[in-house]
Formats: C-alpha cells, sequence, structure tokens
C-alpha cells in the first residue's frame, strides 16, 4: 500500500532537481501549472507490481479524487479519507476503521501539498525517450534519486506534451521490482458533493474503530 500511495504522489510531485536538465525543467512546469489550475481532480489508475526474479506479478486498479487538502482515495477494497484534518482507513473486510492524523512529512502520504507542489528537494533530471503509446507521443522525463541509500533506482514519469498530463510513471527498485502506475481517466473541476470528504459513521456502526487520535 505504502508503494502504491507513494506512486501516486510522485505522478503529481514532479520533483525539484539539484542537476536541471533546461527541456525537462520546462516541460515539468507546464505540468505544474496545469495541474494546479484544477479546482479538484478525478482520476481512475491501473498499478501493476513486477518482479521476474521473485516471480511476482500483481495488477489493480483504483481511483482518487482530490480537492484542496482533501481526498478520497479507493484501493484493494480499502478506502482512504481524508477531510483536510483527520484520515479515515475504512476496511470493509476486517470491518475496521482506524482514524488517524495524516502526517504531511510522511513521504508515503498523497497529501495535495505533494501532488501540487513541484519543487522538493531528492533526485535529479533529465528528458529521456519519447514514445508512440496508443496513437499519443508520450515523453519520459528520469528521476534519479540524490540518495545513495534510496531503494529506488529510477523513476520514468511518462507526460503527454499535448495536454501537459500525467499519463504514467514506472518506477525501478535496486531489488528488481518494476512498479507502473498508469492513469486510465482524468476529469477536472467535476461537481462534487458537500459530503465528498466527510466521514459518515451512520454507514460504520457495525464497524470496529480503532482511534489512533
Amino acid at each position: 500500500m505504502k508503494s502504491l500511495i507513494l506512486s501516486i504522489a510522485l505522478c503529481f510531485t514532479v520533483i525539484g532537481f539539484s542537476q536541471n536538465d533546461a527541456k525537462a525543467k520546462s516541460l515539468l512546469d507546464q505540468v505544474s501549472k496545469k495541474v494546479q489550475s484544477y479546482d479538484n481532480i478525478a482520476l481512475d489508475f491501473k498499478y501493476v507490481l513486477h518482479n521476474e526474479a521473485e516471480n511476482i506479478n500483481q495488477e489493480t486498479r483504483g481511483d482518487v479524487v482530490m480537492q484542496g487538502d482533501k481526498y478520497v482515495l479507493n484501493i484493494l477494497g480499502i478506502t482512504r479519507i481524508f477531510d483536510g484534518k483527520t484520515l479515515y482507513t475504512i476496511n470493509p473486510e476486517d470491518e475496521e476503521v482506524t482514524i488517524s492524523k495524516e502526517d504531511p512529512n510522511d513521504e508515503n502520504s498523497i497529501t495535495p501539498s505533494k501532488m501540487l507542489s513541484f519543487y522538493n528537494d531528492g533526485y535529479t533530471y533529465a528528458m529521456d525517450i519519447e514514445q508512440n503509446i496508443k496513437g499519443r507521443k508520450i515523453q519520459y522525463v528520469k528521476l534519479m534519486p540524490i540518495d545513495s541509500n534510496s531503494e529506488i533506482q529510477h523513476v520514468l514519469l511518462g507526460i503527454d506534451p499535448q495536454t501537459n498530463h500525467i499519463y504514467n510513471l514506472i518506477e525501478v527498485g535496486k531489488n528488481g521490482t518494476k512498479t507502473t502506475l498508469t492513469v486510465t481517466e482524468f476529469e477536472t473541476n467535476e461537481t462534487l458533493s458537500k459530503a465528498m470528504f466527510t466521514f459518515d459513521k451512520n454507514k460504520y456502526k457495525d464497524f470496529y474503530i480503532n482511534n489512533l487520535n
């Protein structure tokens, strides 16, 4: 789950870097400006984890809606609702709701400060290959972690230059694991319910409430 959430965060966090590639920086700036112009973002995604050496190949789908500091994420049967102050993690299989605080400094969180803020330390970057994918030209930017102890070998961020939207993210780990997050639906400025980011306890009367606050 943490790797998945980190990938979603990275998908909307084009990192700020010490070794600037001018063309890559210009493209990332355009993506940043475009993303920050939206009142809200709703997207569906496909997430694939592959490790040939360990014979692991997992695929799942999910969706997330984000507005300001709030979000609702559905993945692996679990729903995470953040109302701007409190995080509610709902697990129907275990009939449990965990209530906790969202840590804005947690590198695994998908807080909008990460999704919509495109300049944080930690990576160098450069333009990579351009690919034609289903009739779309996708330009990749390669992100390399500055920290030599990072578990990430590199990240490829695929961007559609025609829309300045992120198409996919490919994260390659030093252990040989490759995770790919592909955006399958991308909607913006939707009319959202006022209760979209509100946890309704009446829906979970029979659930165990694990309050960590």
